[in-house]
């Protein structure tokens, strides 16, 4: 959507927003329990149906989204699938590691039966325990990708149990990188941000690999490992807008206007549900018959998708441990407010 026409719509839909007792203490309750909110756009129907921004932030302001960074990888695999640089997601995973030799454990593990489709669901077997991935092992190794293999296929279950890891999507980043010449960063540029009305993200040099660089303030651009290989669990920045922007593809089965700029087929199989409600690097949700697919990321941020209600609630936050649940924001207050 142009800029002039986010301005419309945003004159508008705070005009309305003002005049509406139900959308009148959602400033007080944010305050409140969603204190860590910098940003809230929700678009109904491809428009603007409320816009608003906390602590100090604006529309043109960056967020480190986090795991959001996920589902922003898996549309770029997609895009890379339908345009020949990928076979399909049943390519195994280390045919793209060709320099790549297993040794000791790694030697007797599964990894050689894993896909491209078991790093997108999160059902190749890990060592560690669920949701205590070591990530900061990883950010301290000079070469992220060595690591992740060795660790891929390694004890702690079986070949299509749900375990989430986000070494297992920074190998997606990388099989993306060598593939198609470019990075995670640099193919988005070309063939997604700027298709989707979305802000293309420039190159910043990491100088340094702290917790600052990696997760903290110090978060420019889409953060890259040593390799030069674009994060893939994490470490993309984006608007608010650009966040809502985004799902609005997936509500529109990957279409913006005319343009196909993700396969349709791809946008459907990736919010499928399952049986593990987490499609391709997307969760899902059906919950009294309400249906959603999420990209969510730590300290809150989240673009949820209503694909029945023709709805995108993309909400940026600043991190936090233990953050309030955004959903019962969106389910209790912003829809009825909506909707009201």
């Amino acid at each position: 959507m142009p800029d002039n026409e986010w301005n419309n719509y945003k004159e508008t839909s705070l005009q309305m927003a003002e005049g509406s007792t139900s959308l009148s203490g959602l400033d007080e309750l944010i305050a409140a329990d969603y204190s860590n909110i910098t940003g809230i756009v929700a678009m109904r129907d491809g428009s603007i149906a409320y816009e608003h921004y906390y602590n100090g932030f604006g529309p043109e302001d960056k967020h480190h989204v986090a795991s959001v960074t996920k589902s922003v990888l898996s549309a770029l695999i997609g895009i890379a699938v339908d345009k020949g640089h990928i076979a399909d997601e049943n390519a195994r995973v280390l045919d793209f590691f060709p320099e790549y030799t297993p040794s000791g454990a790694e030697a007797d593990g599964q990894g050689e039966n894993i896909t491209i489709r078991h790093l997108l669901t999160m059902t190749a077997p890990y060592p560690f325990t669920d949701w205590q991935e070591p990530l900061d092992q990883m950010c301290m190794q000079p070469d992220w990708i060595k690591y992740s293999l060795d660790m891929l296929g390694q004890g702690g279950g079986e070949v299509g149990a749900f375990k989430y890891s986000t070494a297992g999507a920074h190998l997606l980043s990388a099989i993306l990188t060598r593939t198609t010449g470019q990075s995670a960063r640099e193919f988005a540029n070309h063939y997604l941000f700027g298709l989707a009305g979305m802000q293309t993200i420039p190159g910043y040099p990491m100088k340094a690999y702290g917790f600052d660089e990696l997760f903290g303030q110090g978060v420019r651009g889409w953060v890259h490992d040593p390799g030069h290989y674009s994060t893939g669990g994490w470490g993309l920045t984006l608007t608010t807008r650009d966040m809502a922007q985004f799902g609005l593809l997936y509500i529109n089965n990957g279409k913006r206007d005319q343009l196909q700029v993700i396969p349709q087929s791809w946008v459907e199989k990736s919010v499928a549900m399952n049986k593990n409600q987490y499609g391709y690097l997307w969760w899902l949700r059906n919950e009294d018959g309400l249906r959603t697919f999420s990209a969510m990321g730590d300290g809150g941020n989240m673009i949820c998708c209503l694909p029945e209600q023709h709805m995108v609630i993309a909400i940026s936050s600043s991190f936090m441990m233990n953050p309030r649940d955004r959903w019962s924001l969106i389910k209790e207050h912003l829809l009825p407010a909506l909707d009201s």
